[in-house]
C-alpha cells in the first residue's frame, strides 16, 4: 500500500470541510432553481396601470411609468420591424411593387395606432399624459364619433 503523507491528509480534510459543502449547495439548491434565459429576453412582470394607482402612491406611479416606457419601446420596435419588412419587400420585388401593398397597409394601421397612443406627448412623455390623451380621445369619440370622420351635426347629438 502506498503511504499517504500527513500534508496530503491535511489538505484533503480542509477540502472536505470548506469546499464540499459549497459544491453540494450549488449543485443541489442553486442550479436546479436557476432560470435559464438569455439576458436580452428578460421578463418583467406586469405592474398596475396608472388608473389602478392611488393618487398619493408614488411607487405605483413610478412603476406604471416604467411599464409605459417599456411598452412604448416595444411598440416602437414593432413599428420599426414592420417598416423594415415593407422596405425589404420593395427591394426584393422592385419590378412589381404591388406585391408589397398588404405589408404597407399593416404598417400604416400600426403606425396610426402608435400615433394615437404615443404621438403628440412631447419630448418627455409619461404615463399620466398618455392616460389623459386616451381619456380625451374617448370623450371626443363619444360626442363626435371616431376621430377623423368629422363632427356630428348638432341636430343628431343628444344632450
Amino acid at each position: 500500500m502506498a503511504k499517504v503523507d500527513p500534508i496530503s491528509r491535511f489538505i484533503d480534510s480542509i477540502y472536505s470541510v470548506l469546499e464540499k459543502p459549497v459544491i453540494f449547495f450549488r449543485e443541489k439548491i442553486v442550479e436546479p432553481n436557476q432560470q435559464q434565459y438569455p439576458w436580452y429576453h428578460r421578463k418583467y412582470r406586469r405592474v398596475p396601470t396608472i388608473d389602478e394607482c392611488y393618487t398619493d402612491d408614488v411607487v405605483c406611479h413610478f412603476e406604471a411609468n416604467n411599464q409605459y416606457t417599456r411598452d412604448k419601446l416595444v411598440d416602437s420596435e414593432i413599428l420599426s420591424i414592420l417598416r423594415q419588412r415593407h422596405e425589404d419587400c420593395q427591394i426584393y420585388n422592385w419590378e412589381d411593387r404591388d406585391v408589397c401593398d398588404h405589408l404597407y397597409e399593416i404598417y400604416e394601421q400600426n403606425a396610426a395606432s402608435y400615433m394615437a397612443k404615443h404621438g403628440d406627448l412631447g419630448a418627455y412623455p409619461n404615463v399620466r399624459n398618455a392616460f389623459m390623451k386616451q381619456k380625451h380621445r374617448m370623450i371626443w369619440e363619444r360626442r363626435h364619433g371616431p376621430v377623423g370622420t368629422g363632427m356630428k351635426n348638432q341636430e343628431n347629438v343628444k344632450t
